[in-house]
Formats: structure tokens, C-alpha cells, sequence
């Protein structure tokens, strides 16, 4: 199967609608490319409200019935006959979540995922908001391809790329908000991002699509400017496209089928050896505590 995919980036504003707007302006753009699988950056309807820890930004989460952004994909998805994985800030109940629904082409609801990995440190305080997610790794079948999608954090882990390959993705799909670190500006560390997804790719024979957002957003106690970078790669993890600091979306064309039988040929998961593995299921390595 032949499949055209893209990857958006946006600077955001404080204005909820106007997030939105923009956002279906990129995913129109996209889709009249060609696009047919199209990755937004994460908890793209708001600032990233993690910079600080305040209570007050608890009232950003929606129920997944009642997100704004959410509702607004879906029938995007639907007219325009794109899959759309979205990701929103998720209350369920008392609890709260990062999470991403994915919507297949036509508009069909093909289930939730919550972020798994949850990171805690100047600037990105997000365990303050987030419990970890509950549902597992997910790959989502949809029209154009099995989807395997993870949010931000996650994409540092190769746990998590390796998991969703077992499970029959045919390609990984990252939406991110990452940019300067608040207390050490001396480091920039878009290239080590890339470089890390580009390894999931390579390691696993399944092209990377990584959107993430531009722009500087100030907090009460860090300020983060997003680098974008956005980018795709092929099934070996040479980069097909990348973005810069631009607002706007990048594509690529990937033939699923072509990078299936690569997958094959290279023996990579008839060659794994499970049965040795059970040190990585434990925090320091040695499974005789």
C-alpha cells in the first residue's frame, strides 16, 4: 500500500478557538497535498500548561465526550477522508490524563490511548497533571496503515516502539511538545531527539513520524521555546522530510508494503530472543530479587 503522511507544527496562542482554527486551517492544507494520515503536535489546543505547577490549569481537561478538539477532528476527519490521531488533555472521572484518540478516515472513533511515561523536571512538571497512562500500547488499525501511536515522552523509550512493533504497527507515530530546557540553555537537544526516533525506525524497520510544536510560551516560573524539527523517515531511519522553525506541515510517501517485505528480509523479530529478555521487565536488571 502506497501512503502519503504528514506532520504539523504550530505555535499556539492562549486562545482555545483560535488553536483550533489554526489547526483544521494545517489539516485542510494537508489533506488537499494528498495526505492521508496526519499527525498533529501534542495537547495542541492549549499552551503547555506544564511549565508550572497551578491547580487552576486543571480546568483545561475535557471528558472525552466533551473536548472541544476532539469533536472538531473527528468531523474533520470524516469530510475530508483522513485519519487523524488527536491528542487532548483527558479528565476521566478524578483522574487525569495525557491522551490521544485516533480517528480513521470517515470519522470512526478507533479508541483511546494515555500516555504511558510521564516526566517530571524543570519546565515539563507534568506529574503534577498527569497520572500514568492505563491502557497499554496501542496500534490502531485504520484505512491507510496500523498505527502505532505513543505520545512525547514515550518516544525516548525503545520499550515502547519495540511493544507496539510486536503488536503490528506499520509505522510510529510521535506527537511531542519539546523545546529549551529552562534551568540549562546551553543545551539544545533536537538533534538527540531526532537521532532517538531515527533508531526506533532503524532498529525496528518502520518509518517515524514525530510532530511537534514551535514558539516561545512563557510561565510563571520557565519560560520553553519549542524548536519544531518535525520530521519522517523511512523504514531504515533516514529522514524523508524535516521541518525547521516554520508553522506549517511536512509530507512523505511511503510504500507499507515495500518496507513490510524490508522488515522481513533483515529477520530482525524472527531473530529476538524473548526468553532472554526478562531483565528489561525489572527497574535495575537483576531478576534474582
Amino acid at each position: 500500500m502506497q501512503v502519503r503522511v504528514a506532520a504539523m507544527q504550530m505555535a499556539i496562542s492562549e486562545d482555545r478557538s483560535v488553536n483550533l482554527a489554526k489547526a483544521e486551517h494545517w489539516v485542510r492544507q494537508a489533506a488537499a497535498s494528498g495526505a492521508q494520515i496526519i499527525l498533529l503536535q501534542e495537547l495542541f489546543s492549549t499552551p503547555y500548561f506544564c511549565k508550572d505547577q497551578n491547580i487552576d490549569f486543571f480546568a483545561l481537561a475535557r471528558p472525552r465526550a466533551e473536548d472541544p478538539a476532539l469533536l472538531r477532528m473527528q468531523t474533520l476527519a470524516a469530510e475530508l477522508g483522513v485519519v487523524l490521531p488527536v491528542s487532548f488533555f483527558e479528565r476521566a472521572g478524578n483522574a487525569y490524563f495525557n491522551s490521544l484518540v485516533t480517528y480513521d478516515a470517515g470519522g470512526r472513533d478507533l479508541g483511546l490511548y494515555r500516555k504511558a511515561h510521564i516526566p517530571d523536571g524543570p519546565g515539563y512538571q507534568e506529574k503534577f497533571y498527569f497520572s500514568p497512562g492505563d491502557t497499554g500500547f496501542r496500534v490502531f488499525p485504520t484505512r491507510f496503515g496500523r498505527l502505532g501511536v505513543a505520545i512525547c515522552w514515550d518516544q525516548w523509550f525503545p520499550e515502547t516502539a519495540r511493544v507496539l512493533a510486536l503488536q503490528g504497527a506499520e509505522m510510529l507515530l510521535y506527537p511531542t511538545a519539546i523545546g529549551s530546557e529552562p534551568t540549562a540553555p546551553e543545551i539544545h537537544s533536537r538533534d538527540h531527539w531526532t537521532r532517538t526516533m531515527q533508531g526506533h525506525a532503524a532498529a525496528n524497520v518502520l518509518p517515524v513520524i514525530a510532530a511537534n510544536r514551535i514558539g516561545k510560551e512563557d510561565g510563571e516560573s520557565a519560560s520553553i521555546t519549542f524548536y519544531g524539527g518535525s520530521f519522517i523517515t523511512d523504514g531504515t531511519g533516514a529522514l524523508m522530510a524535516q521541518a525547521d522553525l516554520e508553522e506549517g506541515f511536512i509530507h512523505a510517501d511511503l510504500d507499507l508494503a515495500a518496507i513490510a517485505r524490508q522488515r522481513i528480509d533483515w529477520g530482525l523479530f524472527r531473530d529476538r530472543r524473548p526468553d532472554l529478555y526478562a531483565p528489561i521487565c525489572s527497574f535495575d536488571g537483576n531478576i534474582q530479587n
